[in-house]
């Protein structure tokens, strides 16, 4: 559970080790979330709607939506869809792999399928090496790419994008002990704040949060060892990659998430979307109205719990 975060492009990080972090983001939940305007002061935008598993005990997880109850799409003519071959990356977990039986498998893979379903098409999934997928679009060789693809203008130069389907929050992680339910500017004063070196998220925290001690680390592993230790006071970072560590073994249950979402597109990006040829809206639109659907059903909710046993929100 090392995911590695020099550097940003396309993906996000896990539970495996990574070269390179693909592209964060988190710009959601039940209401669409408005970029903060340059003027403003740099106050950090906070996720501020999370809707919570339905019948759940008090403390069980926050479940986000991705999704505006208020603008349900139209369902489109689907009579058109025959076949969805829809491609992923080979080896991304918990996002896809190879699964036990030799089928490909994962949070990604699963959606697919119950996409597939809801639009009442035969589907196929292929698994190919991550940066084959857009070439393979390109030459018909599959219909969609669902592989933790980032939404960004370079990849909408090649391909069309779906609505995003996951985002991912930037968050501030403590030792338990010193956890706090709000983290603000005023609250880290003086305080040394951990971040991984040339990322996003040192760019935001030198932003956001202009009265604190920055202390840059080169790998994951350093900089939660540093936590661990008592060297910074808190770490900030992607959440995905960080609830993976807070509930694996490596953390030996030292710390947990200090404060709530925060989110910036300007640092961490669009979103997570399917990827589909430039100009097929029926493709495209089928896709929305699935994934809103899927939302609606509460299928979506039911799968996030089955991959994220800690909430990244």
């Amino acid at each position: 559970m090392q995911p590695q975060m020099v550097n940003f492009s396309n993906r996000i990080p896990h539970r495996a080790a990574r070269a390179t972090l693909r592209a964060l983001c988190f710009v959601g939940a039940l209401l669409p979330w408005t970029t903060q305007a340059q003027s403003q002061p740099p106050v950090p935008p906070l996720a501020p709607n999370l809707s919570l598993q339905s019948g759940n005990q008090p403390g069980a997880q926050a479940v986000p939506g991705f999704w505006d109850p208020r603008r349900r799409p139209e369902r489109p003519d689907l009579s058109r869809l025959t076949v969805i071959r829809f491609l992923t990356e080979t080896d991304y977990p918990p996002f896809n792999y190879t699964g036990p039986d030799g089928n490909p498998a994962g949070f990604n893979v699963d959606l697919a399928r119950q996409l597939c379903e809801e639009i009442k098409v035969t589907c196929t999934i292929q698994m190919r090496r991550f940066e084959t997928l857009l070439d393979a679009i390109a030459s018909n060789r599959g219909d969609a790419i669902i592989a933790s693809m980032a939404v960004t203008p370079a990849i909408r130069a090649r391909v069309d994008f779906t609505d995003p389907y996951y985002r991912a929050p930037g968050r501030f992680v403590a030792r338990r002990d010193a956890a706090l339910k709000e983290m603000r500017p005023e609250y880290l004063e003086g305080k040394k704040i951990g971040v991984i070196a040339g990322t996003a998220h040192e760019a935001f925290l030198k932003a956001m949060f202009t009265d604190a001690t920055l202390f840059t680390f080169q790998s994951d592993d350093a900089l939660r060892q540093a936590l661990r230790k008592g060297e910074v006071d808190v770490i900030f970072g992607d959440a995905i990659a960080l609830a993976f560590w807070i509930n694996g073994t490596d953390s030996g249950d030292c710390c947990a998430f200090s404060g709530g979402p925060f989110i910036e597109s300007r640092y961490f990006g669009e979103g997570i979307g399917i990827g589909v040829r430039k100009g097929n809206d029926t493709l495209r639109q089928a896709l929305n109205w699935a994934l809103f659907r899927t939302w609606e059903k509460g299928r979506y909710t039911d799968l996030w719990l089955k991959y994220f046993s800690v909430s990244p929100f």
